[in-house]
């Protein structure tokens, strides 16, 4: 494994494809959508579509886990299909798995997700601080010694999270701000490998400036946030060099051929760019 950072690996990523995150969410709606089976061969085909028309053109692909794992152990192989297939076509891949425990189960989460051992070893992965930022260690070790990063929960999209992490923490910070700042201690040797899941459709509150590392930006499309909302919930916050918008459902339904998949990807990364440029 690469020992430059995931942050490194990131701005590389960027430059060359453009600021997208692409998802791969196989929901039953959608096989059925494509004209799919909702089984083990309909995600099958899903996966392989994906790979073909996604994997060439983002920069970060982020397969749901939990659409995988609905199958069981044949969601789980074609899990690692797509993650491998997406790697070898050039895109970081983000496992959306949202792992979070303490001790010996954490270090076994980190394993599965971040080892080279491991055959569903992404680039990054998504998990929750909620436990405690310090249980995240496992995790965060391991990436930073193999260049991979870990995306930790802040202020998500979703509304029930508004309770818990805008609430006040000490000296009158949100939770949601105190898991910003520990993200920025761990980042300080500079090799940007905490990044953070900020959703695009509110405004968060945050300061992201002292980060140093990516922020997932969900909540483009189907969750009704547009490119053109990205500065305004942004500007002054964050260095937008760091900011990953990301996509799903807009992007899949455009399928099944992969061509057309990947021209819509291309779209949305195009609108994005220019909505960004003139901030």
């Amino acid at each position: 494994m690469t020992t430059a950072g995931f942050g490194d690996r990131y701005r590389a990523a960027v430059a060359g494809r453009g600021r997208l995150c692409a998802g791969i969410d196989p929901h039953p709606a959608l096989l059925e959508q494509w004209g799919l089976p909702v089984s083990v061969d309909g995600l099958r085909a899903f996966g392989q579509a994906c790979v073909q028309g996604l994997g060439p053109v983002a920069a970060v692909i982020k397969p749901q886990v939990a659409f995988f794992e609905a199958f069981g152990a044949g969601g789980f192989a074609v899990l690692e299909d797509v993650i491998a297939g997406c790697r070898e076509a050039g895109a970081l891949v983000l496992a959306d798995a949202k792992r979070g425990d303490i001790g010996s189960t954490m270090a076994a989460y980190t394993t599965a997700w971040l080892d080279d051992a491991s055959p569903l070893c992404a680039d990054a992965v998504t998990a929750s601080p909620y436990l405690g930022f310090g249980s995240l260690d496992p995790a965060l070790t391991q990436a930073g010694a193999t260049g991979r990063g870990v995306f930790v929960l802040a202020r998500t999209s979703n509304p029930e999270g508004a309770a818990v992490q805008t609430a006040a923490a000490a000296g009158e910070r949100t939770v949601a701000q105190s898991i910003v700042d520990l993200a920025a201690q761990s980042n300080a040797d500079g090799r940007g490998t905490v990044g953070l899941v900020v959703g695009a459709t509110r405004e968060h509150g945050l300061d992201l400036r002292e980060l140093a590392g990516p922020v997932l930006s969900p909540g483009l499309g189907a969750q009704g946030a547009t490119p053109q909302d990205l500065p305004g919930i942004f500007a002054g916050t964050l260095d937008t060099g760091w900011l990953l918008p990301a996509a799903s459902r807009s992007i899949l339904q455009a399928g099944p051929e992969p061509a057309a998949l990947a021209a819509t990807a291309e779209s949305t990364r195009d609108a994005v760019e220019a909505a960004l440029r003139t901030a």
